[in-house]
């Protein structure tokens, strides 16, 4: 592995099924708007990263799809694997060091707003810095990058809260790690979260 494939990205993706994603936009939408509006988020994301040259993998919530939007030539496949999103993430960058990678970020497919510029630039963090994170206005994240597998980032966390960004924040300078923020960006969850382009 030379040196421009050390970087990889790890894109974290549910299998697209009726009534089990976006279920916060189901509420007051309806599952079968609120899977359109996830299948546009991931179309976005694809479209984001397709170009980018470090490495990338999607790992799948349920079950691998070879025949679907993520091009088998430009994207490896795998699986989630662990009790909570968490442990999925701990799992999955553990598996991207062991392979060799030195530079690792992850992002899933909710942010509307994320551009490639803003995954170039996390990267580019990650050669001066030890971890490099991206906090979503909801007190979440929507990106997080590490140059060595931590697994306090991954623990002790009540996933999907307003507290997700500032707790990672903590571990971070419990562990002494040197970090990077980038720009803050909105995920689309609920039905006030949608832009224009995704209501129609």
């Amino acid at each position: 592995m030379d040196e421009t494939t050390r970087s990889l990205l790890i894109i974290f993706y549910r299998n697209p099924k009726m009534g089990k994603v976006k279920t916060r936009l189901a509420a007051t939408l309806g599952n079968e708007k609120a899977l359109e509006v996830f299948e546009k988020l991931a179309l976005h994301t694809k479209k984001v990263t397709e170009k980018l040259t470090m490495d990338k993998i999607v790992f799948y919530s349920d079950s691998i799809d070879l025949m679907d939007i993520w091009p088998n030539a430009t994207y490896l496949k795998a699986m989630q694997r662990g009790k909570d999103l968490g442990q999925k993430m701990k799992n999955a960058f553990l598996a991207g060091f062991e392979t060799g990678y030195s530079s690792i970020c992850i992002i899933g497919t909710d942010c509307f707003e994320i551009q490639d510029e803003v995954i170039q630039e996390a990267f580019e963090a990650l050669n001066t810095t030890d971890a490099v994170i991206g906090p979503a206005r909801d007190g979440g994240y929507y990106l997080l990058g590490m140059n060595k597998p931590q697994a306090a980032v991954f623990q002790n966390k009540q996933w999907s809260t307003e507290t997700v960004f500032q707790e990672t924040i903590r571990d971070f300078e419990s562990l002494d790690m040197r970090y990077v923020k980038l720009r803050e960006l909105g995920d689309v969850d609920t039905e006030d979260d949608l832009p224009d382009e995704l209501r129609n």
